[in-house]
């Protein structure tokens, strides 16, 4: 099924995004059309739930989780080794779907691909470990003459709602880590992606993933409504924007949540700094899937004497940067995700350069592409400051003093990652325990991350971290057992 959905991207026919629902690939209904934001052309047509198919995929996976909360950890885990391999193998392919589908350049999602690969392999290796305690129950009097011990047992039900701007790699989270925890997982694709989410899905069940494992629905919001809401459902991932996240809690209600919800990252350049190599990183993953990344450069605060000197090689850096068709191998800045969301980002550019912010580079578009844009000094008070831009834009700002560029930092509804170029180890330490976000990157950008290290953020970021092992956690339920009269213990 795999070169079912990814052989008529090679002949650029539009790719038939089907839904998995009760173990069978189901195209009914109207289709609904994505139109590649570079294209400008039908790439992929997807097939939104119904009311019944949601019932259907309710219904399979209450009946279903049984089967695969009975799977040997050692079976989901050889399981999840192929899907590892097989995510090699369809690297370029899928990366090609992502070009098409979302506009990213080739060499961005095949990184993404390998980060797919890492992922499942990891999802792996945590689900070998996964198991219990034996609790000191006898170190307290009431407790002596008894052994009590825990497991970590599926949760049951998992539901996973992945983003467009990483639709792969974010689904090989969720879906990897649900699986590893012995759950059945309702997937609901991203709208902009549904083909994508499609082929990670097929590759999954062509690793052997049985079909009580996983379903995939298509839709929009009213269909990840619907599935929040359901009862059937035990524990809800979801990575999105802060006002989609708490509509996701209200349709939730009690159910166990983990909320990844984007942010307006700041990365701090000390006077300290070697200025040429933070440019580079700056310029490199400031503009990486067109700025469309919840850790991307959004904010760079240079320390003051340093400041000319840095947005000098910056401009210099971005300006080299290939802006173009996707499917080069040479483009590095594609579109991105459709007009509406780069007219945004224009539009924040202008308001921003109108209140006296200086436009040093790009600020012009066509169609969805935006062109690399370097604003210098905007107002503390402007969208592209205090918002989540998601965009090919970044916004350099002078600063005076540590405690001051924390203060500023922290002055914002959001707290994911942050970026610190310095050598001084104390200053390091300093903006680590100070700034209030979920992770810092010392001597790199905001926009790093490694798959298997934990991800997360705080205030309007949202709760819970994303990393296999912490993931599973997430995906688990403890479960007790006491042994009264039994002891390990000496029960004198």
């Amino acid at each position: 099924m795999v070169q079912d959905i990814l052989r008529p991207a090679d002949t650029g026919a539009p790719v038939e995004a089907p839904a998995y629902v009760a173990g069978q690939w189901v195209s009914d209904g109207t289709p609904m059309a994505r139109t590649g934001p570079y294209a400008r052309a039908v790439v992929s047509r997807s097939y939104p739930a119904t009311p019944d198919q949601i019932a259907a995929a309710l219904a399979f996976a209450r009946t279903g989780r049984k089967a695969v909360a009975a799977l040997a950890p050692a079976t989901r885990a050889g399981i999840l080794e192929r899907a590892s391999h097989l995510a090699t193998e369809h690297r370029d392919g899928i990366a090609r779907l992502i070009a098409l589908e979302l506009g990213k350049p080739l060499k961005d999602g095949r990184g993404e691909l390998d980060r797919v690969a890492d992922t499942f392999a990891v999802c792996a290796a945590e689900t070998r470990r996964i198991g219990g305690e034996l609790l000191p129950v006898a170190g307290w009097a009431r407790g002596a003459g008894n052994t009590a011990l825990t497991y970590r047992a599926p949760a049951g039900v998992a539901l996973a709602i992945t983003p467009f701007n990483a639709p792969a790699n974010l689904l090989a989270h969720k879906l990897g880590a649900s699986f590893a925890a012995g759950n059945t997982t309702l997937v609901k694709a991203p709208p902009q992606a549904p083909a994508t989410s499609a082929a990670v899905v097929a590759l999954l069940l062509a690793a052997g993933m049985p079909a009580e494992a996983v379903q995939l629905l298509h839709g929009g919001g009213e269909v990840g409504a619907a599935l929040c809401g359901a009862r059937e459902v035990d524990v809800i991932s979801f990575t999105g924007s802060p006002e989609t996240g708490a509509a996701v809690a209200r349709a939730a209600g009690a159910k166990r949540l983990v909320l990844e919800l984007g942010g307006n990252a700041a990365t701090i350049v000390c006077a300290d700094a070697d200025i040429a190599h933070a440019a580079r990183v700056c310029a490199r993953t400031g503009y990486t899937n067109s700025g469309q990344s919840c850790i991307s450069v959004q904010r760079i605060y240079v320390q003051r004497g340093r400041f000319d000197e840095f947005l000098e090689v910056l401009r210099s850096e971005v300006d080299s940067l290939r802006v173009g068709d996707p499917l080069d191998d040479a483009t590095d800045v594609g579109s991105m995700v459709d007009e509406d969301a780069a007219a945004r980002v224009e539009k924040w550019a202008d308001e921003a350069v109108t209140r006296g912010a200086r436009l040093v580079l790009g600020g012009t578009r066509d169609g969805a592409t935006l062109h690399p844009t370097i604003l210098a000094a905007p107002p503390p008070d402007s969208s592209v400051v205090r918002e989540e831009v998601f965009g090919a834009l970044v916004a350099v700002l002078p600063f005076d003093d540590l405690a001051e560029v924390i203060e500023t930092c922290n002055n914002s509804r959001y707290g994911l990652q942050a970026g610190l170029f310095t050598r001084d180890i104390g200053t390091i330490i300093t903006a680590w325990r100070e700034l209030q976000v979920g992770g810092l990157v010392a001597n790199g950008s905001s926009n790093y991350r490694l798959d298997h290290v934990p991800f997360g953020g705080v205030k309007d970021s949202g709760f819970g971290r994303e990393a296999p092992a912490q993931m599973i956690e997430d995906y688990t339920v403890i479960k007790t057992l006491m042994l009264r009269g039994m002891s390990v213990w000496g029960e004198q």
